[in-house]
């Protein structure tokens, strides 16, 4: 595999790789409002700029994804796959994901440095969202600005939360254990109680964003944590909603993009992915899906700048957990999430 990258990387330093008209690249990701804000974005743009065509495979979760790229040994049937940034580093550690370097993706240089490490190098992040304190205008009079708000008596059975097969329900119980005096990675003992008196406040639990987003749409739920970025999508829609990034910080959801190591068209997915994190590409997608950016040379409008991770001062803000490490714990948390939360809300 080694030798097979260098020789790559060689061709392209050479300038003997060259994207032949009338090629087709297998893309990856998700449905819903994401895939016409891509092809928008991303794709149209691609396919005219370098005269090929992209096939658009809209199937899967993230963890489906990956299942797919493990039990066919690296070559799933699509060439460039959106993942976050834990699988990334699993399909890096097990041989499955195309290694990534500045010598053929070149737009990997203008990455901040910390957001990429956590990824590893497998990974080319192209977006960041944030885990935001999501709410209802008409319901309270002044936004939360903590995440201990969440513990107001006013919202009690006025909150929903995540199941623990929902990444959310492990960054928010790293979160409340940062809160209340633990720390992200490795004392999280006081995240578990803040969840469990959490819990009880809550009216339970759901693990599709889509289904706990439709709590706080119809007014069963007055606040909750949720991802900023389709937060922000449902502000847009005209529902009585807004949403904080709470003043003790956040952990960000890192997306990546990545290259199984048996893909069909390789060269063509490191083009998509460069042209991707192209700082262009980069401002029309932190537009249109309402994301960040680990691209810091950015212009976007006041308006992103304002709410999304678009600057050095957003990404040094953030909490950035060992994902290697939350991967080893996650068997076990979700165990004591099952044996200590969950009871708490009945």
């Amino acid at each position: 595999m080694k030798s097979a990258c260098l020789a790559a990387t060689a061709a392209i330093l050479s300038g003997a790789v060259t994207i032949a008209h009338g090629q087709e690249l297998i893309v990856n990701s998700y449905g819903g409002p994401y895939e016409q804000i891509i092809q928008d974005a991303i794709i149209k743009p691609f396919e005219e700029q370098f005269g090929v065509s992209v096939v658009y495979d809209a199937v899967g979760s993230s963890q489906q994804d990956y299942a797919k790229i493990k039990a066919t040994n690296g070559r799933p049937g699509f060439d460039v796959v959106v993942m976050t940034a834990s699988q990334s580093l699993e399909g890096c550690r097990e041989g499955l994901l195309e290694p990534l370097s500045v010598e053929i993706v070149p737009n990997l240089v203008h990455l901040n440095a910390a957001i990429s490490a956590v990824a590893g190098e497998c990974g080319a992040v192209h977006e960041l969202q944030y885990l935001a304190l999501l709410y209802r205008t008409d319901m309270l009079e002044q936004a939360p600005v903590s995440w201990t708000d969440l513990f107001d008596e006013r919202l009690d059975k006025r909150i929903v939360l995540p199941t623990f097969a929902n990444i959310m329900a492990a960054f928010l119980t790293q979160l409340m254990s940062s809160v209340h005096g633990g720390d992200i990675d490795n004392n999280i003992d006081p995240g578990f109680e803040a969840m469990t008196r959490l819990a009880a406040q809550s009216i339970g639990f759901e693990q599709a964003s889509a289904i706990l987003e439709s709590y706080i749409q119809d007014g069963r739920v007055w606040a909750m944590p949720f991802w900023d970025g389709r937060a922000q999508l449902l502000v847009d829609s005209g529902a009585p909603v807004d949403y904080v990034l709470p003043q003790e910080g956040s952990i960000p959801l890192i997306a990546t993009l990545n290259v199984p190591v048996g893909a069909d068209n390789k060269d063509l997915a490191l083009k998509f992915v460069d042209f991707f994190l192209e700082k262009t590409s980069q401002e029309r997608w932190v537009e249109g899906y309402k994301v960040g950016s680990a691209r810091t040379d950015i212009e976007v409008s006041e308006e992103a700048r304002a709410r999304k991770i678009t600057t050095q001062a957003d990404l040094d803000a953030l909490l950035l957990p060992d994902l290697t490490s939350l991967a080893a714990n996650l068997s076990s948390w979700g165990q004591r999430w099952e044996r200590e939360v969950v009871p708490a809300a009945r």
